[in-house]
């Protein structure tokens, strides 16, 4: 096995010369039973915005802090060791801007391997060791608690999670050995697989207690006292039960059940191209059994593999956007140009509308007015609302004051005169431009000259929906993306004719509605919605060649999105599809693909039958009924359909670029990240396209600059 003692990590440490240090602040603290616990907080002097994270200085300085701790263990000075954070946060795991700078494989095999002697001395220090999780507590931040000997959570910590294979890695400072062996395989499965690639969904302390991952749980303006006192009552023998904990029989019959049906239900969810998921499959199957240095070892050699792949490149060029491009917009004016907004109207007030209303109301606390045709309508839209705040109030998400109050700012009228006070009114009304014209004509004539209007087209010309309105340039795109509360994305499409007060204000309302404002040029479909129709296209074309449904489905897999396009089409609606594909074809025939027997797919009530997983596995007999005639007897190969499609990405981003739709590249892939979920592991759609040859084929060049590849290939 490996003696980490014995290995040289100043390769790593020297990469390290502008690492923000979380410093290890050690003081003694006097039990009640008169025992000494030596308490180490970690801090790196920052506030909260700036989490304490674990580089490679902080890891040495924490490692050199636990060995002194030892000794004095050793001379019976302390009875225990704590660790805990400063206020609101233990640690954010590994500090990512320095794995990313690794240049070899045998430099990210340091980075696990510092990882494990440090944090995996926490068991070794001849004391027990309490890990008081009083905060954040992410990736190896949660790893510093499964490596000591007991662990308490604040209540009110922010969120619990292993969050690596999200990133294209897996927890590889014990995480993946450690989990499993304190709380069972099949709730390891849910934190270190599942969670991750659910949009990255962490724990609430509660659910973290719940599972086994801590031994107790305590309020904040008690934790630190209470955690201490549970502490000394361990010291004195206090029985510490883990339910969660693995048996024998549940070793050698549900482990490799689990590991089995959680394969199966990777490779029908996200398809074989995702690697780190399946690397962590298999560290937790083998953590059934063997020693814990035997489990060490095998993650430090599936953690250096991975940092050096082309996934992780992408990861950390996705998260880079994420991070920080989403925060600090392209294009976006000055905030201090954004109109107050102190009520908002919502033209509309069926599904959609609905939606927009409950996040409006419920992330910008002020009035919200909605409006229909009828009364009916608008009762029916105020109602859902109304059911959806009771919805949070019973799931503990509101209390009963808070939901009393959003229900309060919440009305509804079919008077367009209440208006005249709204001061940023956005349409969720057919997708039509005369539709949307003829609503936005008769609303103007209540509000102020400065009110913004704002459209949620999805496909239309802003510019073309606002030539009616006396005062165009108040006129903005405000295109969100379903479910309207979980896609952080809003395409912001500026017209000619917009001025910077609405433009500011867009972005001002983005942000205060928890979402990620990008800048897009009025061009059809804008940026996500061009790149969807493309995929969409292609799959359609497939299908009407002649193509099996469920061959073209799986045709797609090496793009790594969230599900096949058949069952994006399902899920956003065939007509919306169907409209939206006529739309690309209408402004660029020789690009795009539709089909006029989309359209009576389109009027069925259903058109593809699914498996419980959500998976396509082929035609209603009505769709098939309906497709009579119209397919060809031309199958396309499965290779020809996915070059077919990387090559129709790669010409519509190149294209859209050199139109001036967004600035940059970087644009195009934070709004597929952010509204169609694609992966993280493609860097959204460039990287991708650069490292599978389609940018070279398509203009003779790269989006990317050397193109973004891992260390193995570089």
């Amino acid at each position: 096995m490996t003696d980490y003692e014995l290995i040289d990590f100043s390769p790593i440490v020297a990469l390290a010369d502008d690492e923000v240090i979380t410093h290890s602040i050690v003081r003694d603290v006097r039990l009640a039973s008169g025992k000494v616990l030596a308490l180490i907080t970690l801090d790196n002097g920052r506030d909260h915005n700036r989490p304490n994270t674990l580089g490679p200085a902080t890891l040495t300085e924490l490692g050199e802090t636990l060995s002194t701790l030892k000794a004095r263990a050793a001379a019976g000075e302390i009875q225990a060791v704590g660790i805990t954070g400063k206020q609101y946060i233990l640690a954010a795991g590994a500090d990512l801007s320095d794995i990313s700078k690794v240049g070899s494989t045998d430099q990210a095999l340091l980075i696990a391997q510092l990882g494990h002697k440090v944090i995996g001395s926490l068991s070794e220090l001849g004391v027990p060791s309490f890990a008081f999780v009083n905060g954040l507590a992410l990736g190896g931040g949660l790893e510093i608690a499964l490596n000591s000997t007991y662990r308490t959570v604040d209540a009110s910590a922010a969120a619990i999670a292993l969050p690596e294979v999200f990133l294209g890695l897996i927890p590889g400072w014990g995480g993946a050995y450690l989990l499993p062996n304190l709380i069972g395989i099949e709730n390891a499965l849910e934190v270190v697989i599942s969670n991750p690639l659910k949009q990255n969904r962490v724990l609430r302390p509660q659910q973290a207690f719940d599972l086994g991952i801590f031994d107790a749980i305590f309020p904040a303006s008690t934790y630190l006292e209470k955690s201490l006192a549970w502490a000394d009552a361990v010291l004195g023998g206090k029985k510490v039960e883990r339910k969660n904990e693995p048996g024998k029989i549940e070793r050698l019959t549900k482990w490799p059940i689990a590991i089995k049906m959680a394969r199966g239900m990777l490779e029908s969810k996200i398809g074989t191209v995702p690697k780190s998921p399946y690397a962590a499959l298999e560290l937790l199957d083998k953590a059934k059994s063997g020693t814990k240095a035997e489990g060490f070892a095998r993650e430090d050699a599936a953690l250096a593999e991975l940092v050096t792949g082309d996934q992780f490149a992408a990861s950390m060029y996705a998260f880079d956007l994420v991070q920080k491009r989403a925060k600090r917009p392209v294009g976006a004016p000055d905030k201090a140009l954004a109109k107050k907004v102190t009520k908002v109207g919502i033209i509309g007030a069926g599904l959609m509308a609905s939606q927009f209303a409950l996040l409006f109301v419920r992330k910008l606390q002020v009035p919200v007015l909605i409006t229909d045709i009828d009364q009916a309508r608008v009762d029916k839209g105020v109602s859902y609302i109304h059911e959806e705040i009771g919805k949070l109030e019973a799931k503990g998400r509101l209390d009963s004051d808070s939901a009393n109050k959003l229900r309060g700012l919440i009305h509804g009228t079919v008077d367009k005169s209440e208006y005249a006070d709204c001061d940023f009114v956005i349409e969720a009304v057919f997708e039509e431009i005369g539709v949307k014209q003829t609503v936005f004509g008769e609303i103007e004539k209540f509000i102020a000259d400065d009110a913004i209007l704002a459209t949620n087209t999805s496909s239309l010309s802003v510019e073309e929906i606002g030539e009616k309105l006396a005062h165009p340039e108040r006129l903005v795109g405000f295109h969100f993306f379903n479910p309207v509360a979980v896609m952080p994305l809003i395409e912001i499409v500026k017209t000619p004719a917009t001025n910077e007060q609405t433009l500011a204000t867009a972005f001002v309302v983005s942000r205060g509605l928890g979402k990620n404002g990008v800048l897009t040029a009025d061009a059809p479909g804008f940026v996500v919605n061009r790149l969807l129709a493309k995929v969409m296209g292609e799959a359609a074309r497939a299908v009407y060649e002649g193509t099996p449904i469920v061959d073209v489905e799986k045709a797609f897999g090496p793009l790594g999105l969230p599900m096949g396009p058949f069952q994006l089409i399902d899920l956003v609606g065939w007509k919306v599809a169907a409209h939206v594909q006529d739309t690309m074809v209408r402004h660029f025939p020789e690009r795009f693909y539709a089909n006029e027997n989309f359209h009576a797919l389109a009027e069925l009530d259903k058109v593809v039958e699914k498996d419980k997983g959500g998976r396509i596995t082929g035609w209603t007999k009505a769709a098939e009924k309906a497709l009579k005639g119209a397919v060809g007897s031309s199958p396309a190969s499965a290779d020809t359909i996915l070059r077919r499609v990387q090559d129709g990405l790669a010409q519509e981003i190149k294209l859209m670029l050199d139109e001036g739709v967004v600035p940059e590249v970087e644009d195009i892939d934070l709004c597929l990240i952010l509204g169609a979920g694609w992966p993280f592991i493609d860097g959204g759609a460039s990287p991708y396209l650069d490292r599978e040859g389609a940018a070279e084929r398509v203009f003779g060049g790269t989006f990317h600059t050397p193109p973004i590849r891992g260390i193995a290939h570089s």
